[in-house]
């Protein structure tokens, strides 16, 4: 049966989990009524216990209301408001974060590409720090803030490698150690990220495992700028030690598996640590004993480290590596010229010549 034309009704709603309500001042023909219920114990009201609660005046007419709660239902309220006030929070944060990341990417990418890397830096950086604790778009951020740093100290590094004014070139390589040691930090970090995150607040796991190996292979390339360019910054050490043995576990190939085992090598000598790079390159000649690099930058590691320490076994060790680089290198090699010129200065000033070595691969 249906409402009456010209009569008021009263509407009493119930639900399961929910407290009943009613809606006073009902006529027939309303449309799109509405009545909020709160969590509850689901009770539905009989016609005498709906009467009771108007006649006690408990809601102004055309208003809903709900019976008393119990200690358990407010506190269950309670939790169920903090809760939607929470992800309403959230809502919001992700739609600006969103906002700002698909603005500060196209922005980004213009000035990076115009190489405008103090542009391409800012913006890349406002992006990262609209969020810096979400998985799902900081470490992009970083990645790109990384390859603009680089991208800025090689550019950096090219223009003043010729500058006449020595003041001015080193206050430039300067600014290129920062720039390049700055880019391997925010890959390290780019990587830390991604290892340390809660699975559940990853959204995409493969889009993350993507930007994660990314970021091994960015720091494996900016450790192989800083070796070339002999610019080596506060904090590349350590968190090359940590990045490179991640890329030799990454790479499935051998020969770049090699290269990730020279760089380490490689970055011991630049930085003066002739005994750490000695080990390395020893470890690379075990494997591989006709390696050209390892044997180079063993020798000359030996005969710095002879020459500091007033020490003629290792000149003569370092004497001997060289000579078989010597022989084997093609010519034009980096540091074949170098070797040869060596090994004469250690004849002449150091009466050490050098003797023929063998070395064989370590099964």
């Amino acid at each position: 049966m249906g409402f009456q034309p010209g009569s008021i009704y009263v509407l009493s709603v119930s639900a399961a989990g929910c407290t009943p309500g009613f809606l006073t001042n009902v006529k027939a023909g309303q449309e799109k009524l509405l009545i909020t219920l709160k969590p509850g114990d689901g009770k539905r009201w009989t016609e005498e216990e709906v009467r009771k609660a108007v006649t006690a005046g408990a809601a102004d007419p055309g208003t809903e209301t709900v019976s008393e709660q119990t200690p358990e239902q407010k506190k269950a309220q309670a939790e169920y408001e903090a809760k939607r006030k929470e992800v309403e929070s959230k809502n919001a944060k992700a739609e600006k974060t969103n906002e700002v990341v698909n603005r500060v990417v196209k922005e980004g990418a213009a000035a990076f590409e115009a190489k405008d890397y103090d542009t391409a830096i800012a913006k890349y950086t406002e992006g990262y720090e609209i969020d810096p604790d979400f998985v799902g778009t900081a470490p992009v951020m970083l990645l790109n803030r990384g390859s603009a740093l680089r991208n800025r100290g090689v550019d950096n590094y090219n223009k003043n490698v010729k500058n006449s004014d020595i003041t001015a070139k080193l206050e430039a390589y300067g600014k290129v150690k920062s720039d390049l040691a700055d880019a391997l930090g925010v890959f390290k970090k780019a990587f830390t990220m991604i290892k340390n995150a809660n699975p559940a607040d990853v959204p995409d796991q493969n889009n993350s495992n993507r930007t994660r190996d990314e970021a091994i292979r960015e720091s494996k390339e900016t450790i192989r700028l800083i070796v070339l360019t002999e610019q080596i910054g506060e904090g590349v050490i350590e968190n090359a030690q940590v990045m490179l043995p991640e890329y030799v576990a990454l790479e499935t190939d051998v020969a770049k598996k090699a290269e990730g085992r020279l760089l380490v090598a490689d970055l011991y000598r630049v930085s003066g640590d002739s005994d750490k790079a000695i080990e390395a390159y020893k470890a690379i000649l075990e494997a591989t004993p006709d390696n050209i690099d390892a044997l180079a930058g063993a020798g000359l590691s030996l005969v710095n480290l002879g020459y500091i320490n007033g020490d003629k076994t290792k000149l003569q060790e370092g004497a001997n590596l060289l000579q078989k680089y010597a022989g084997i290198a093609p010519d034009g090699h980096k540091f074949k010229a170098d070797a040869i010129s060596l090994i004469d200065t250690l004849k002449k000033e150091q009466n050490v010549t050098p003797q023929k070595v063998t070395t064989k691969k370590k099964n």
